[in-house]
């Protein structure tokens, strides 16, 4: 009651000097230092001083500001005496203030060179009764800071013991919150309530949340040190625990291990520069403690090292006699290949040390690639390695990732080496034309080095860093097409075409191969079921239309399915499978031939196409209507197969007089040129010659031959270019019931490719000029009159 008292007998003027504070709200009765550092702050300081020693302080809203305004600072402050006051050597001034009563500001009298302002004293109701409420409201507060103090909250000493004599509770609110260091916009809150009872209160939410934070604090540190100290407590247990093994001669797990890698580096015959980076990674291991991050990193990659077949080998079955056999026993037919493979290993048998060849299979889906690859192995008892390339755009795929990056590891080559655990094994690269490439790299580029002879002898992965010997490997890519693969990447292998098989072909395949496997993977004896040659035949032109085997065998499968079913339920064998029950096993026909080809017609040519799935029969039509010389192509063409339409009418144009064709016809008359399926692509040159053919006939009204279909590709004067897949196309048209073909003079030579048997059922017409196929594809019959049309009646 004294010190008011004696607040109450100062007498404040109307008009003070403001001093903006930055970091601190001042309350009533509270005494604290204040260092003053911007001029017109020490000019507010000089100002008070000279007069009666009273100043207004009132804290900035914003207080990065060196210069605040009147609408940055709070208009709610407290009015304080200045007690001391001392100059400092840096120009800046130091007071000792104490706060006397809240203030209003009314009005800025004067804003340079200081503020003047005009202020309002705050007067707070009075409580003459301390209510139950308001007794709680004190009492929670001194509990949540008697908490706070054992969470590590640093509060004065003195702070418990004054508050335990104050009892107007507004009073007590302020003296609690200048001592609590709360943030400037809470403090400022709490000044601004002028009912005591709601600034409790206000109060009371403050300290809660300051509680809640320092609590998490608390136990964040906590958690912290607990780490800290087993981490500490484990490091010593065991730098004892190994003196103690030391001292009995024991050795520990580290020395375990060192050892373990050390005598696998001796056991792997490395390469001198492999062995030497090998010691030296296990050095460094041996100087690392067990646990850190980077000892598990220096582990794997010691262990890939000793792990990789550095020395060993298998040794090549050089016995080209019994390697005969196996290819034989393994697969039908495929005679360039398997020359290739005894010329390799009569190579081996007179030439002690030789290189592996890279070989790429070429060929439609089906025909035996992969398990090619697998027999080769077989027969020159080698491990096999495969991998598929379908969809690769990422280069360290190849290469291997750098040890830098997290979950490191060797590319597949180096993977299928170690799968295989020889250094010499047959290598398979499935889908080398699928490859893909973006921003990643091109994987494609990273197989150049993987398959030079020259180069791949020192080929240096990535995560290893270190040059492996692949020359050993026998590696051998398999494609669809080998169009899509770059020329640097071909250039570097030795391509092998597979052609699609004849019908007699897959019928001894069918009766060697897979009906045995069919039968065993289904339970059933050679004798219980038995299929006649023709309903296998029937099968392979009425259910099947592929140039491999995958959708024979699946017919076949199913065929055992059903048989096996009724074995199961207890019928009686044995079965046999003949051309009349077959629709009863697999259904109705799902591939009938042909039917627009039972006559011959007038614009309707019969060509052949090659596709990656093998030969194809291309029917193309043509209509001639009047009209303005307008030319229509339809059935979804490439841009070379619509440039062979237009040298194709060029041709005909250029000959119209020789073929008895007004000259001027295309004036007259709208050309439409249709390729049937038109939901299926379709390109390429060699359907040129069938193209000009049927537009001939559409112009000549001559008929073109059923019988007959065509490929070659043509130039504008009327020359045949050769094309390629021609034992593909002879196939499409044998299966189409057609038994002359026309192709190239230049394409002669491929006929050496096709099987005598093959040749025999097909005649084939050589045509070097599109006036041979002319005379060949059309009915000959006697030229008639030319209508003005261009068009005989």
């Amino acid at each position: 009651m004294e010190e008011k008292l004696e607040n109450e007998q100062v007498v404040i003027p109307e008009v003070l000097p403001l001093l903006p504070v930055r970091d601190v709200v001042v309350f009533p009765y509270m005494i604290l230092p204040l260092f003053v550092g911007r001029e017109i702050s020490i000019l507010a300081v000089d100002e008070a001083l000279s007069k009666d020693r009273l100043i207004f302080l009132a804290a900035q809203k914003n207080i990065e500001e060196d210069d605040p305004a009147p609408e940055g600072i709070h208009s709610v402050g407290t009015v304080a005496t200045i007690m001391r006051m001392l100059k400092l050597p840096d120009g800046r001034v130091k007071i000792l203030i104490q706060g006397l009563v809240k203030s209003r500001v009314v009005e800025y009298t004067q804003q340079r060179p200081i503020y003047l302002v005009k202020i309002t004293q705050i007067k707070e109701p009075s409580i003459s009764n301390i209510t139950l409420e308001v007794e709680a409201l004190i009492r929670n507060v001194k509990e949540q800071l008697e908490k706070m103090i054992s969470v590590g909250k640093m509060l004065s000493p003195d702070l418990m013991m004054i508050i335990e004599n104050v009892k107007d509770p507004g009073r007590f609110a302020d003296l609690v919150a200048s001592n609590l260091g709360l943030r400037i916009e809470d403090s400022q809150q709490i000044l601004e309530t002028i009912e005591p009872v709601a600034r409790l209160k206000k109060l009371n939410e403050f300290l809660s949340k300051e509680l809640e934070l320092l609590t998490m604090q608390a136990k964040i540190q906590s958690q912290a040190k607990e780490e800290m100290n087993k981490t500490q407590r484990d490091y010593f247990l065991r730098e004892q625990l190994r003196a103690i093994k030391s001292e009995l001669g024991e050795s520990d797990e580290k020395t375990r291990e060192i050892e373990e890698f050390r005598e696998k580096i001796k056991k792997a015959k490395m390469p001198a520069e492999a062995e030497k980076e090998s010691n030296k990674q296990l050095t460094r291991l041996e100087q690392m403690h067990p646990d850190a991050a980077e000892a598990s990193m220096v582990r794997t990659f010691l262990d890939w090292l000793t792990d990789l077949p550095w020395s060993k080998s298998t040794k090549d079955r050089l016995d080209i006699k019994k390697a005969k056999e196996v290819l034989d026993e393994d697969h039908y037919d495929l005679q360039k290949v398997k020359e290739r493979i005894l010329e390799y290993l009569a190579v081996g048998r007179l030439k002690k040390k030789l290189r592996g060849p890279i070989l790429c299979f070429v060929g439609p889906p089906g025909v035996g690639k992969t398990s090619l690859g697998k027999s080769i192995a077989r027969t020159l008892g080698r491990k096999f390695v495969r991998i598929s390339l379908g969809g690769l755009r990422d280069e360290a795929e190849i290469r291997g990732h750098r040890r830098t990056y997290v979950g490191a590891l060797p590319g597949r080559i180096i993977q299928g080496i170690k799968q295989a655990g020889t250094n010499n094994p047959v290598f398979m690269m499935d889908e080398v034309d699928k490859i893909g490439m973006d921003f990643r790299g091109d994987p494609s580029a990273a197989l150049l080095e993987v398959l030079d002879p020259e180069q791949n002898y020192s080929f240096s992965d990535h995560y290893l860093n270190l040059p492996f010997d692949l020359s050993n490997v026998m590696f051998i890519t398999t494609a669809n097409l080998i169009d899509p693969v770059p020329s640097a990447l071909k250039d570097r292998m030795e391509v092998i075409q597979l052609s699609g098989y004849s019908e007699q072909e897959k019928l001894r395949i069918a009766q060697q191969f897979l009906i045995p496997r069919q039968l065993e993977e289904n339970g059933i004896s050679e004798k219980g079921l038995q299929f006649s040659d023709q309903a296998i035949l029937q099968i392979t032109t009425q259910y099947t239309k592929e140039a491999g085997l995958r959708n024979l065998e699946r017919e076949i499968a199913s065929v055992c399915r059903k048989v096996a079913r009724r074995i199961a339920e207890g019928e009686e064998g044995p079965f046999k499978l003949t051309q009349s029950s077959l629709p009863k096993y697999l259904g109705p026909p799902k591939y009938l031939p042909e039917s627009e080809q039972e006559v011959d017609e007038v614009g309707l040519a019969t060509g052949l196409a090659w596709t990656e799935t093998g030969g194809e029969v291309l029917y193309v039509e043509t209509s001639v209507m009047k009209g303005s010389g307008k030319l229509t192509l339809t059935g979804h063409l490439g841009e070379v197969m619509k440039e062979s339409a237009q040298a194709g009418l060029s041709y005909a144009r250029s000959r119209a007089k020789q073929f008895d064709i007004d000259p001027d016809f295309f004036e007259k008359v709208d050309v439409h040129i249709h390729v049937p399926a038109g939901a299926i692509p379709k390109d390429g040159p060699s359907a040129g010659v069938t193209m000009a053919t049927a537009l001939l006939s559409a112009l000549t009204k001559v008929p073109v031959r059923k019988d007959v279909a065509m490929t070659g590709e043509i130039t504008l004067r009327g020359k045949i270019l050769p094309v390629g897949g021609l034992k593909e196309k002879a196939l499409a048209a044998l299966q189409a019931k057609i038994k002359t073909v026309v192709i190239p003079r230049e394409n002669q030579k491929d006929l050496e490719e096709i099987p005598r048997s093959l040749r025999r059922k097909v005649d084939f017409f050589l045509a070097g000029h599109m006036d041979e196929v002319i005379s060949t594809a059309l009915i000959k019959k006697e030229r008639k009159k030319r209508t003005s049309l261009g068009v005989s009646s």
